[in-house]
């Protein structure tokens, strides 16, 4: 298995992954998976990204903070001038700082932030003592 500090990285890319894949799927219940999964792992990627840059710190201290970080993201959608919707324009802008406040997204990112938690607790259950970290 991956050490920490090279499943972190690798956690972050595949969820950037799936969740800008989310966007094009076509499939059964894309409208579902286009409104909520890639919100849901917009959250979860936060969590693997202050696992990874904080390594010493809890998992409930990154979840914490990562959904801390969504929800001023959210809140801040809620303000408008022509200088921030500017960037909101941009691709990446427009991913980061999304473009309007919706109450469902607090709730997928909160689903996010426990997915990774769950997901990173069960990674560190299988992991042998001497490679587990924080």
């Amino acid at each position: 298995m991956a050490s920490p500090k090279r499943f972190y990285p690798l956690a972050i890319a595949v969820t950037i992954v799936i969740g800008l894949g989310s966007r094009a799927y076509a499939g059964p219940g894309a409208t579902f998976i286009h409104t909520y999964v890639g919100d849901v792992l917009y959250a979860t990627m936060y969590y693997w990204l202050f696992r990874w840059i904080v390594p010493l710190r809890t998992k409930q201290w990154a979840a914490m903070w990562a959904l801390i970080l969504c929800f001023l993201i959210e809140i801040g959608q809620l303000y408008h001038t022509p200088w921030i919707d500017g960037i909101r324009t941009t691709r990446l802008g427009g991913l980061i700082l999304g473009f309007g406040f919706l109450w469902s997204d607090l709730v997928c990112y909160t689903l996010g932030v426990l997915l990774g938690w769950g997901l990173d607790h069960s990674y560190r259950r299988v992991q042998p003592p001497n490679t587990r970290g924080g």
